[in-house]
């Protein structure tokens, strides 16, 4: 199946983005779902098929984010007039679109949604992404980009119970990884998605000591 012009689309769509959830974050969460899917099954080599699905989840993912479109419903026709044209069925199409819509952290901080394996994958990815290095790199860069303050020691860390909390509340990029980011490893679906989630959190948790041991000096 040729994911060409998915990957044009998503181009189309993120030109432009500058918080770290630009094409080429989309890029590489689709290569990520999909590697670890195959290093979790590894005689599913042949279903070329559901590698498809979880790729074209794993690019289309932030197109209809809140944080980057203004209007995410007139995307997702757009998504429902595209997919059919690179050869998915109505089903495929289903699993994609509910991934999409109901993967992002804010969406499962009052209930969480069960998705499909495809959608297992995309959002284990998706969630790795905001860790290690580039985890690191991507909160202050959305961070700066949003004004947030790298640190300020008055302001506490919050335990986020709404999604309206969470996109209004008073935030520190410091405060992101003690709010949110130290907790994505517990919640990753799939068994690859554990192992590498765990392994970019202790290189994050040692990030940020040095960091408290160098704004302590």
């Amino acid at each position: 199946m040729d994911l060409a012009p998915v990957v044009l689309f998503v181009k189309e769509q993120l030109d432009g983005e500058r918080t770290g959830h630009d094409f080429y974050h989309a890029q590489r969460v689709a290569k990520l779902a999909s590697k670890m899917y195959l290093a979790d099954y590894p005689d599913a080599h042949a279903d070329s098929r559901m590698v498809a699905i979880i790729q074209t989840g794993g690019y289309l993912h932030d197109t209809i984010d809140e944080k980057i479109c203004d209007n995410p419903e007139a995307v997702i026709e757009k998504i429902k007039e595209l997919l059919p044209t690179v050869g998915f069925e109505e089903l495929e199409i289903a699993d994609i679109l509910f991934t999409i819509q109901h993967m992002s952290f804010s969406q499962n901080i009052e209930q969480h949604y069960k998705l499909p394996i495809s959608g297992q994958y995309v959002q284990d990815a998706d969630r790795i992404e905001s860790l290690g290095a580039m985890g690191i790199a991507r909160a202050f860069t959305y961070g700066g980009k949003h004004g947030n303050l790298i640190y300020d020691p008055k302001i506490k860390p919050e335990k986020l119970v709404s999604h309206d909390q969470y996109r209004n509340h008073e935030e520190t990029t410091i405060n992101h990884f003690y709010e949110k980011l130290f907790h994505l490893e517990g919640l990753m679906n799939t068994r690859e998605g554990k192992n590498e989630a765990h392994r970019r959190t202790e290189f994050m948790r040692e990030f940020i000591n040095e960091f408290m041991q160098e704004w302590n000096v």
